[in-house]
């Protein structure tokens, strides 16, 4: 006999309460080092969830969803710290770029895909400890373009747009509050163009949607935490674990990919 509760769960992704809390339990984890940092939503929960839910279409359309709520409140409360300069080009390279990675994300092999992204978690993992957080570029103009166009491949892909813009804000040499609230201002734009490109993919599904409100609990107290603790922890020293972790993260789905 189906109970009340189990046809609530069956209009979800999740096959089980244990998959939906533990999904929350991850979500509130990335979701406060979102909100800490500006990023590492999609870099850690993306690589931790696809262990445990398939296909991984399911987790980048989550992930979009939930990301939202996280978007709004640190662009709110940094409007005027944003660098506006610039945005413009990223943006149309975000635009055509996530536009290529949904298409890709859609008819692509998903275990190409996973094997991609173990391989891009690993590298990006290295990148970030071996990168000199003193150093401020000049970027050439062609450049801003390409990086907007890198992020939105890998927004389209795989939700997880921010290591290109990681780079290129950290290493113009942004404040703090800047740096956080630009990379907000874009992944919100990558949200935007997603939306229907994912809808008119097929992509959005009424599981998906509500899977992504059940876990709103977990999304906001994620929120409130980060916030909470913003400037009370170094961003370096917790940016060395992050990319520590992703390395793992990599790791285990190399594993997976090839047992």
């Amino acid at each position: 006999m189906i109970g009340p509760s189990t046809m609530l769960l069956d209009a979800s992704i999740f096959s089980s309460y244990s998959q939906w809390l533990l999904t929350g339990l991850i979500l509130f984890l990335a979701q406060t080092i979102y909100v800490l940092f500006g990023f590492g939503l999609g870099l850690i929960a993306v690589g931790i969830l696809a262990l445990f839910i398939q296909p991984l279409t399911h987790v980048i359309v989550i992930l979009l969803f939930v990301a939202l709520p996280a978007e709004a409140y640190v662009i709110f409360t940094s409007w005027r710290k944003i660098e506006w300069k610039g945005l413009s080009i990223l943006a149309a390279g975000v635009t055509i770029g996530t536009v290529l990675g949904t298409l890709i994300l859609k008819y692509g092999n998903p275990v190409f895909i996973l094997t991609v992204l173990a391989g891009f978690l690993i590298t990006a993992g290295f990148l970030f400890l071996i990168t000199d957080s003193a150093r401020v570029i000049r970027w050439p103009l062609w450049v801003i373009p390409v990086i907007g166009l890198s992020a939105g491949l890998l927004a389209g892909m795989f939700g997880t747009g921010g290591p290109p813009l990681i780079f290129y804000y950290h290493l113009s040499g942004l404040k703090k509050e800047a740096f956080r609230g630009s990379l907000m201002a874009l992944f919100t734009l990558m949200a935007l163009i997603r939306i229907p490109s994912y809808a008119l993919a097929g992509l959005i599904t009424l599981p998906r949607i509500v899977s992504s409100l059940y876990l709103l609990p977990a999304v906001v107290g994620g929120i409130w935490l980060g916030n909470r603790i913003h400037v009370r922890i170094s961003e370096e020293g917790f940016r060395r674990l992050v990319s520590i972790g992703l390395i793992i993260i990599g790791g285990l789905l190399l594993l997976k990919r090839y047992p």
